[in-house]
């Protein structure tokens, strides 16, 4: 694994852990040498995120649409920019630049990204791990909701478990590098060894 792309909130939420764990997330990834793939926001969670992967010595990808650009949104300081036409081409370009997701506290931007790499990986589109850092228990009811759509049935159990769920971004990261997507993928292509 050589990047991450992270999503997460355009605002920083009322709870202070968010902007900690952002902070803490992005130095991580700097500290692993892990370049970081993001919105290439200034503001919110997205700024404190690339902020501290700057900050920390790493390299940082932003994939910003040119509308949001031009509303004096995108970051000035970033290793890379690459500004794009629209949300499609943000999140086919933030997937083609990562090895893998990780999801912290959002709103439906987010839950967009989060749900599309997962429908993604399930429909073998992707072999790339795809990660959830559940910060002050924020995705309690999402996970309450997945877990209630395997009981009915319409999330099988192991697309369900592609989901790497932690509360500790380190953990995470861990179990995202050593993670082999299950064969039962529909149309997977192989992974890598």
């Amino acid at each position: 694994m050589n990047s991450v792309c992270v999503f997460c909130g355009s605002a920083l939420g009322a709870d202070s852990a968010y902007e900690d764990l952002a902070r803490k997330m992005g130095a991580l990834l700097a500290g692993q040498g892990l370049d970081l793939v993001y919105g290439g926001g200034s503001i919110g969670l997205m700024g404190a995120l690339a902020n501290a992967a700057l900050a920390a010595g790493g390299r940082v990808i932003g994939v910003i649409p040119r509308a949001m650009a031009e509303r004096e949104l995108a970051h000035g300081g970033l290793n890379e920019q690459h500004i794009v036409g629209s949300m499609h081409e943000r999140k086919q370009r933030m997937a083609d630049l990562a090895d893998g997701f990780v999801a912290l506290p959002g709103g439906w931007g987010t839950m967009d990204e989060l749900c599309e790499m997962m429908t993604w990986a399930q429909l073998g589109i992707h072999v790339k791990p795809v990660g959830l850092l559940n910060v002050s228990g924020y995705y309690e009811g999402l996970l309450m909701q997945l877990a209630r759509a395997e009981r009915e049935r319409l999330i099988r159990p192991e697309y369900r478990s592609m989901l790497l769920v932690d509360d500790d971004p380190a953990a995470l990261l861990q179990r995202m590098i050593s993670y082999r997507s299950p064969k039962t993928v529909r149309g997977a292509e192989k992974p890598r060894p």
